[in-house]
């Protein structure tokens, strides 16, 4: 380290000054010396002995201060910083929470930091009316035709701020798209559960925005849904606030982007007042998977797995048995093992109680043709889930089995008429099943599944979670155990009218293809 870096203490900083590009063949001017010191009562004569390491890192430098000149400053050392801010979406609608995304503050925390929202009726405005406090904000139908303002001043414990950054929305506020079918399914869950023994579970496939921005999408798969409705920023404000109006206590949500996760659903859903805590599962190298939120006055996380199906299945031994019987087949063993379905597993404990709640959460293979895929998959995720709730009953010392209750959430692109159904809700997919047989050169033989739950349907079949134009149907579940849990209440879903007054979803009042699933468990006393 040069003795400049090392000694602050009486050196001198040479500017540069009246540099000419070397091009030009004129004298460069000598560079002007400025004299700067550093000032301290506190160490006396032995301050010109200190380092830079020993002021940062043994002594006191608050009452350090530099001298230019004349001149006399203090040094602030580390003071709260915003490293990083994006803003806004492109699309802001009345009637729905508004939030900066990717806010990372250095030596701060928010809860010492001040936020507060402008608006004003064009970006250039000098003049900016305060309409809002907080990192979050409820768009008003006042604010219709008002560009907003984000303006944040960092701080932390000790009461000290840092520079103070503001963001301006390119666009202005707009008009809601009017009322929406999930506003009126959400005067059933206006409060949160305040019993320990009650949880209310919200299963959503939220339709990942690398799909619904594909050509395909546009052209084909929804084709009927104006392109300014499939956009993420239009998109994302609705399936948000649906999120937050359901109170819920789980959250198991499919289809969603890593960047929703990391900057939109985190931003809101793990702040004040919500105080979730969220997990995501990629699915394998894709760019979306599925993701558990969970509201942390509620639960401790004792446990957490993610499976990737599919290059796990050869390689487990809990799956040995059943891949025995199946590898024979290698068209079936190959396509099995290359997909990239993910299995993941939440292992919570009830505060205040001795209960337990291993949440499970899935998006199975989609195809047409794949019965048999997907009730293998399930078929292995459901070994994987007996495994996982034995060793959390031997790990965590947990009493009874009684104590420990299973719920499934998930998409799992089979109607109630398929084999997944039947396994879940009778313990038993017989080897009969046409589910085997919808691939002929994949068909599975002398395979039948067993899985030991007494699990149930918390809506039991319902004739729509999923549609569109191609297909509806009843894809979505909140699977279980119903010697464990009851069923308080559904929240009842929209009805056909409501889902075909814009031909399908998603629409403007619909931010996805599927509907969410909102369902009030009690867990049993017995």
């Amino acid at each position: 380290m040069s003795p400049l870096m090392r000694y602050w203490p009486g050196f001198r900083v040479i500017l540069l000054a009246g540099l000419q590009s070397p091009a030009k063949k004129s004298k460069i001017k000598p560079p002007a010396e400025i004299n700067v010191k550093l000032l301290s009562d506190k160490y006396g004569e032995k301050f010109n002995e200190l380092t830079f390491e020993d002021l940062v890192v043994t002594q006191d430098i608050s009452n350090v201060k530099l001298q230019v000149l004349d001149t006399v400053y203090d040094l602030v050392f580390n003071p709260p910083w915003i490293s990083s801010l994006k803003f806004l979406p492109s699309c802001i609608l009345a009637g729905f929470v508004i939030y900066p995304t990717n806010v990372q503050i250095q030596f701060g925390e928010r809860q010492f930091s001040k936020a507060v929202w402008f608006k004003a009726k064009k970006p250039t405005d000098t003049d900016w009316e305060v309409c809002g406090e907080g990192f979050q904000y409820l768009v008003t139908p006042e604010d219709i035709g008002y560009h907003l303002k984000f303006v944040v001043t960092p701080g932390n414990a000790l009461g000290m701020t840092g520079p103070v950054v503001e963001k301006i929305t390119n666009s202005a506020v707009q008009e809601s798209p009017g009322r929406c079918p999930f506003q009126d399914r959400q005067r059933h869950t206006t409060n949160s559960l305040s019993e320990s023994n009650e949880i209310r579970v919200v299963s959503y496939n939220l339709l990942a925005d690398l799909y619904a921005s594909s050509d395909y999408a546009g052209s084909t798969l929804f084709s009927y849904c104006p392109a300014k409705y499939l956009q993420i920023d239009y998109r994302k404000p609705l399936f948000i606030n649906e999120i937050i109006g359901y109170n819920s206590d789980i959250l198991c949500l499919q289809e969603v982007d890593q960047r929703i996760f990391d900057f939109d659903l985190k931003e809101i859903l793990e702040q004040p007042p919500y105080n979730y805590h969220g997990i995501m599962a990629p699915k394998g190298k894709c760019a979306e998977g599925v993701a558990i939120f969970f509201r942390n006055s509620r639960f401790d996380l004792l446990d957490s797995q993610i499976l990737h199906l599919g290059s796990n299945i050869p390689a487990l031994p809990v799956f040995e048995s059943l891949w025995n019987k199946i590898k024979v087949n290698a068209q079936l063993a190959e396509r099995i093992c290359e997909r990239s379905t993910t299995l993941q597993t939440c292992l919570l404990r009830i505060k205040g109680t001795d209960n337990y709640v291993l949440v499970a959460n899935t998006h199975l293979y989609f195809h047409p043709d794949a019965d048999h895929i997907r009730l293998l998959q399930m078929g292995f995720s459901m070994l994987f889930v007996e495994q996982s709730i034995s060793k959390a009953i031997k790990d965590f010392n947990i009493s009874s089995h009684k104590n420990i209750g299973l719920i499934f959430c998930g998409d799992f692109n089979s109607v109630p008429e398929c084999g997944i159904y039947k396994l879940m809700t009778e313990q038993l997919a017989e080897k009969t099943l046409e589910d085997w047989q919808s691939n002929a050169e994949q068909a599975v033989s002398n395979v039948e599944l067993a899985q030991p739950f007494k699990m149930a349907s918390a809506y039991g079949a319902p004739e729509y979670t999923h549609y569109t134009t191609l297909f509806a149907g009843c894809l979505d579940y909140v699977f279980y155990q119903n010697d464990r849990f009851e069923v308080l209440k559904v929240v009842p879903l929209p009805t056909e009218e409501e889902l075909k007054a814009n031909t399908a979803i998603p629409s403007a009042v619909f931010p996805s293809d599927h509907v969410a699933l909102v369902a009030d468990l009690k867990f049993k006393s017995d």
